[in-house]
């Protein structure tokens, strides 16, 4: 569903005429809004005591959802976008929905030892039929576009993943939920909005959550605008915009399960360092030349980044949450994320419109191939701001063994030399810094005491 439908809303907008400030707010406005269905998902399963049943329900509001983006904007072409804007609302809203239960739902069924492998190998698989959706409907876009008819290639695409997720809600309504969850469980111990109390018993987890918005607005600045940088100012192809993308997912099928072995051992900590001072690095990569294949490596150098990053922080997020509480901070910290992006979103939609595309120093006109530039710029520079301000507070909540930043670089990056350069630029400007650097504590969750140190599988909010 996502290879063939998500992946492309972004294309679909351009193709109905939106405009920069528009696909900037189509990808701001509906997580915002979907994102309050997280807080009315923990208030009813904690009325109810159901978690899976809630979780099916997210997932077929999401099957209508992709019903309307596939033929609402067709039918009605002078309301569009528009239509678009409130069809992608709701389909976000659905797994929104299921989200936090789902997270619940996980952790109380995925044991802790094995935590890392699990999502990784999980997410591995989904990469693959990604990467294999990306690149069928990648190819039916430019056959319909060659033949005139790409309104209805994109029909298509969208409803082909209508019956995936038809399937995929199927195969949700076989998951085992376990019985303490149900309806026997006492109201006291069901999961529930977290208050301020809730929130000062976990100060861990509320810096960490600060952290994680802070760096969804920052990568919100530029992250939408990508699709309409390659469309509009370099004119890919549907087919070349496919394989940019599908080198992300590429890389990501390659490294995650090595992602997933290096967190089990070692903990999510060191990931999230290495991979939080690579963050600020892609966007600066987006502006040094638009060559196809060189952008295919910047997309393989992002994909390396973020699986571990999106990884780290999603298992992070089940080490910092205690069992009984966990779907209502999931809740509050998702939709905390979702304010930050559309925030970002919003800022980097504004200065789409008023950033210069040339400058006059000394009497010399400095002049750059696309205002996009400038967000990619702006973006890194806020990104490393970020990473340098909380990135050193984190530390490891459970006992794992040592490893060095050295150490882990070489063991996820050996299949490729290649790979490591970026990593080892960062590795050996964090070893000059001066200090010696902290040993981790090895203790668990629950004995950890709070010292204010405390991140969308991968991000779950969308259940498969």
């Amino acid at each position: 569903m996502t290879g063939v439908g998500e992946n492309y809303f972004s294309a679909y907008a351009v193709f109905l005429k939106a405009t920069t400030p528009e696909v900037g707010l189509m990808a701001a406005l509906p997580p915002l809004l979907a994102s309050f269905a997280q807080m009315f998902a923990v208030l009813l399963g904690q009325l109810t005591g159901l978690r899976k049943e809630i979780i099916v329900a997210g997932a077929m509001i999401q099957i209508l959802a992709l019903l309307l983006i596939a033929w609402l904007p067709g039918y009605f072409p002078d309301w569009s976008f528009p239509l678009l804007l409130l069809s992608v609302i709701l389909y976000f809203a659905g797994p929104n929905l299921g989200a936090p239960l789902w997270s619940s739902l996980m952790g109380a069924v995925v044991p802790e030892s094995v935590r890392g492998r699990f999502f990784a190998r999980r997410t591995r698989l989904s990469s693959i039929a990604s990467f294999s959706a990306l690149l069928g409907a990648g190819a039916t876009l430019q056959m319909f576009d060659l033949a005139g008819y790409t309104l209805y290639g994109f029909v298509t695409i969208f409803s082909i993943g209508m019956l995936a997720r038809a399937y995929s809600c199927w195969q949700l309504g076989q998951l085992y939920d376990p019985p303490r969850a149900g309806r026997q469980a006492p109201a006291h111990e069901r999961d529930g909005v977290p208050g301020w109390k809730t929130l000062r018993e976990n100060p861990h987890f509320l810096r960490f959550s600060l952290f994680f918005a802070s760096m969804q607005f920052a990568v919100a600045i530029s992250g939408p605008f990508v699709v309409v940088y390659l469309l509009r100012d370099l004119h890919f192809s549907y087919i070349e915009l496919t394989l940019n993308t599908a080198a992300s997912v590429l890389m990501q099928f390659l490294v995650l399960s090595r992602w997933g072995r290096l967190s089990d051992l070692f903990g999510n900590r060191i990931i999230l360092r290495v991979t939080g001072y690579g963050i600020p690095v892609i966007p600066v990569l987006w502006v040094l030349s638009p060559d196809f294949f060189y952008l295919l490596f910047v997309q393989m150098m992002s994909g390396l980044v973020w699986s571990g990053y999106s990884l780290s922080t999603s298992n992070f997020l089940f080490d910092l949450t205690p069992p009984q509480k966990r779907a209502g901070l999931m809740a509050f910290h998702n939709i905390f994320g979702s304010v930050a992006v559309f925030l970002g979103a919003s800022f980097g939609s504004f200065l789409a419109v008023k950033l210069p595309v040339s400058i006059e120093i000394s009497g010399y006109l400095w002049t750059w191939g696309s205002v996009f530039y400038g967000l990619f710029l702006s973006s890194a520079l806020l990104r490393l701001c970020i990473g340098l301000l909380f990135l050193p507070r984190i530390e490891e909540v459970r006992a794992v063994r040592n490893m060095t930043y050295h150490g882990l670089i070489f063991r996820v990056t050996r299949f490729s030399p290649v790979s490591g350069v970026i990593f080892e630029i960062i590795s050996r400007a964090r070893s000059q810094r001066p200090g010696k650097r902290r040993r981790r504590r090895g203790k668990s969750l629950s004995s950890a005491k709070p010292d204010g140190d405390s991140s969308a599988a991968p991000d779950d909010k969308n259940p498969d």
